[in-house]
């Protein structure tokens, strides 16, 4: 008898067993596949509620809510019954905004970033109308989350120098790679920083990610970065329009020293320190070139 005949004479004998076991490993398999789909759909479940809350790119919240439900609770950042009123600014004709346009950019092209001021001071309403204009660039939501922080006083110059001139040795030595060391060597920049106690004010862009409302709860403040950077680049221009100069530093890791040093809050970060003044009768700068137009501009 060989091996095919055998298995047909066994499953003749044998057939109750045979079937009984078929239907058993039937059921089992689809109790088995039963719980694997189950499984499946609890989790695509779960990523799809996961996905409606944190949106597409499966991120968490970047402004997740604070755990409270309560309507009342609930409030907006300005009121929510502040008036509308009519915007009409002077309107001007083609050739009008054509020439205005050219002005300032023709303004704007000769800003140039400069490291040697003079020590003449610079009056301090100049520094609060500049400062006023950097505060009305948008923010999101109205939440205007930044604080300018002017420093005159030498003493509190001299003890912002020492903390940057240390952090900068440390930046320059051990944390800053040789080619950023080596991109700057045109500039001729180094740790020693002594415009920072030369230049006659100093001012410090902080961004607030959050404040207080007057019920002691936070108030979240939207897109503070960007909202942060647009108000610098009104501040960069109002310092240009008035015939100052400035240079746009950004002290690698003093951030907590400085907070520290002005007392400002855990909420505020250090983005931006300016010196601003006249430049020196000695100033030089690089003669460099900006890109041109096609190459910043895609007109579609």
């Amino acid at each position: 008898m060989n091996i095919i005949s055998l298995i047909v004479w066994t499953l003749e004998k044998n057939c109750f067993i045979v079937y009984t076991a078929l239907i058993v490993c039937f059921i089992g398999f689809t109790i088995f596949h039963k719980n694997r789909l189950d499984i499946h759909y609890r989790n695509v479940e779960i990523k799809r509620e996961k996905l409606a809350r944190t949106g597409p790119k499966k991120k968490e919240r970047e402004f997740p809510d604070d755990g409270d439900d309560d309507p009342e609770l609930l409030l907006p950042a300005i009121p929510e019954d502040t008036p509308h009123i009519p915007y009409r600014p002077p309107r001007k004709s083609d050739e009008e905004i054509l020439q205005k346009s050219r002005e300032y950019y023709e303004l704007m092209a000769k800003r140039r970033t400069v490291r040697c001021f003079s020590a003449e001071p610079i009056p301090q309403e100049v520094l609060d109308n500049i400062v006023k204009t950097a505060g009305t660039a948008p923010s999101g939501a109205h939440t205007e989350p930044w604080t300018f922080v002017v420093v005159q006083d030498p003493q509190t110059k001299e003890a912002i120098r020492e903390i940057v001139e240390q952090e900068e040795e440390l930046n320059y030595t051990q944390r800053m790679s040789r080619q950023w060391v080596t991109d700057l060597k045109p500039f001729a920049t180094k740790p020693s920083k002594p415009y920072l106690s030369e230049a006659p004010a100093l001012v410090l862009v902080f961004r607030q990610a959050y404040s207080w409302r007057s019920d002691g709860k936070k108030r979240m403040h939207y897109y503070s970065e960007i909202s942060t950077a647009i108000a610098a680049g009104f501040l960069l221009a109002a310092i240009q329009y008035c015939g100052l100069v400035a240079l746009t530093s950004t002290p690698l890791n003093a951030n907590a020293r400085l907070r520290d040093l002005l007392s400002r809050p855990a909420n505020e970060r250090l983005e931006l320190l300016l010196p601003v003044g006249r430049p020196h009768k000695e100033t030089t700068v690089p003669d460099l070139d900006r890109k041109p137009l096609e190459e910043i501009m895609l007109k579609i």
